[in-house]
């Protein structure tokens, strides 16, 4: 029987965390391992993608596709979690933002920016989750980072109720972005609930409550690994090219070069049944070796 490897669009429910969605696949996978690519908050739902098998190999791929997610704020309130699983106090007298306000500070976050994660965060410290630290009343300050925060769009106002549409790429912490928006304008802000709407080609649409999943009918959910890559550019490996790849040997492919000179990093490799075997990169010129490999077990 062949290996189990592939793609699961889920729906995280609130309550839960994205670590027990794992734990419901991997009983099911069994003995494949299985991975989600990227965190979600026990607050938060939306899509949460696991890959399973081999295909955990391409979990960094997905991490790097952007993100979309509908963001809850209370405003003129704080919490050492930045959202209301901490205990929320409410600023005296404070100020109240305008529509035009809003719109003014959200589009200064807009493009690459520094961000400052929230202490309640699972980065590690020191090879220790900074939320563990923060638990033990030690939160940690930790550095700011750059992040690219491509769209952000008020879709409601009413105060102190302010909800955020927002298109990302990875490390954006939506409840640092609450909160840099709010200090901005003078006040601060919680985050009271968050959906992921997106991960690149993974749409809350047509993702699957995991609790819903059977043992008879789970795999049937699966997506080929190739949706991992889809922004890769591809390549048809002919049998004697897949044979050399397995045994640690490269290939020779002229793809051509773009306008600057240069050709792609990486490239998807399929086999003649057009499945993803292995993510290639260079290895001189016209030379591609494996960077990723998934026939093997």
């Amino acid at each position: 029987m062949m290996p189990v490897s592939g793609i699961l669009n889920l729906n995280k429910p609130t309550g839960i965390t994205s670590r027990r969605v794992v734990d419901i696949v991997e009983r099911l996978a069994r003995p494949a391992k299985a991975g989600h690519a990227g965190t979600l908050d026990p607050l938060a739902t939306g899509v949460l993608v696991v890959c399973v098998g081999s295909a955990t190999r391409l979990i960094e791929y997905v991490q790097r596709m952007p993100k979309r997610y509908r963001g809850t704020f209370l405003l003129g309130r704080e919490s050492p979690t930045e959202d209301i699983e901490g205990p929320v106090t409410e600023l005296p007298a404070a100020p109240i933002p305008t529509p035009e306000e809003l719109h003014a500070a959200a589009s200064r976050l807009v493009g690459r920016i520094q961000q400052r994660p929230p202490a309640f965060s699972a980065l590690k410290v020191r090879g220790r989750p900074a939320y563990r630290l923060a638990r033990q009343g030690r939160p940690p300050c930790l550095a700011a980072r750059p992040v690219d925060v491509f769209r952000i769009e008020i879709k409601t106002y009413q105060y102190p109720e302010l909800v955020l549409e927002v298109d990302c790429g990875g490390g954006t912490y939506l409840r640092s972005l609450g909160r840099d928006l709010a200090q901005s304008l003078g006040t601060a802000a919680v985050m009271s609930a968050l959906e992921r709407i997106s991960i690149g080609c993974f749409e809350l649409g047509d993702s699957l409550d995991p609790r819903g999943l059977c043992q008879d009918a789970w795999s049937s959910h699966l997506q080929p690994p190739l949706a991992a890559v889809d922004r890769l550019p591809r390549i048809a490996l002919a049998a004697d090219e897949l044979a050399r790849l397995c045994n640690g040997l490269p290939i020779e492919r002229d793809l051509g070069l773009d306008s600057a000179g240069a050709g792609p990093p990486e490239l998807a490799a399929l086999d003649d049944q057009g499945r993803l075997v292995a993510i290639l990169e260079v290895a001189g010129p016209r030379r591609w070796k494996v960077r990723r490999a998934l026939w093997a077990p």
